[in-house]
């Protein structure tokens, strides 16, 4: 059997590999871009109050529900252009395993940044349990359908998925805006799109994101001095 014929096999038979990608299309990144700023703006008028967590929490949630808005005309579509798609439990696994030994590496290379500690300093009982699910649940769930599902799955179809690989990370990275949550960010952001690319679905990113946050919200939470 030639090589090239073998390695398809082998990579076909891997539930870490697969690199179809489905298109997705300009104009709903073009409609998130759009979208996103108008129910952001919307939602921080109208908030009652404007702490930390609360304007988190309509961050997210103006970027969640502008996601879902740019690709509802995809229909039935859009879960496979975001990389919705099942892809068993080994890749979880290893998704989780490796966020893991990676967080843990990076946590050691800096103090904790600023913006983290202002919505974590301090908190306890109902307000705890409250940033956990911001931090912990809403914004790596909305973080990876936007970068890995939207921006990585539009590049992906224009362009490649290395193109996708390095610039959704890159993205990433950049969005959280203070310069050292973006260095301690970034090789995160280039393993979720290393996952992503090789297991062409976003579970085990979103599954290993999730763990990530939580775990490093409630030790920001509940081990800091």
């Amino acid at each position: 059997m030639p090589r090239q014929e073998s390695k398809r096999l082998d990579e076909s038979s891997n539930p870490l590999i697969d690199n179809t990608s489905r298109r997705l299309p300009g104009w709903s990144v073009l409609a998130f871009l759009v979208v996103a700023p108008l129910i952001g703006l919307a939602a921080f008028w109208l908030l009652p109050e404007r702490t930390n967590l609360i304007v988190l929490a309509a961050f997210f949630g103006a970027g969640l529900l502008a996601l879902l808005i740019a690709v509802l005309p995809l229909g039935r579509d859009a879960p496979a252009a975001l990389g919705l798609r099942s892809v068993g439990w080994r890749p979880v696994v290893f998704a989780v395993l490796g966020t893991t030994v990676l967080s843990f590496v990076v946590s050691q290379l800096g103090p904790q940044p600023e913006g983290v500690r202002q919505v974590t300093e301090g908190i306890e009982g109902v307000q705890a349990l409250e940033t956990l699910a911001v931090l912990g649940l809403l914004a790596p769930i909305t973080e990876e359908l936007v970068f890995r599902g939207l921006l990585y799955g539009w590049l992906a179809g224009r362009w490649n998925n290395l193109v996708a690989f390095v610039l959704s990370s890159l993205a990433f990275a950049a969005a959280h805006t203070e310069p050292l949550h973006i260095l301690l960010v970034l090789p995160l952001g280039f393993w979720f799109g290393w996952l992503r690319w090789r297991t062409g679905s976003l579970v085990p990113t979103i599954v290993a994101h999730i763990i990530n946050n939580t775990i490093a919200v409630a030790a920001a939470t509940f081990l800091s001095p």
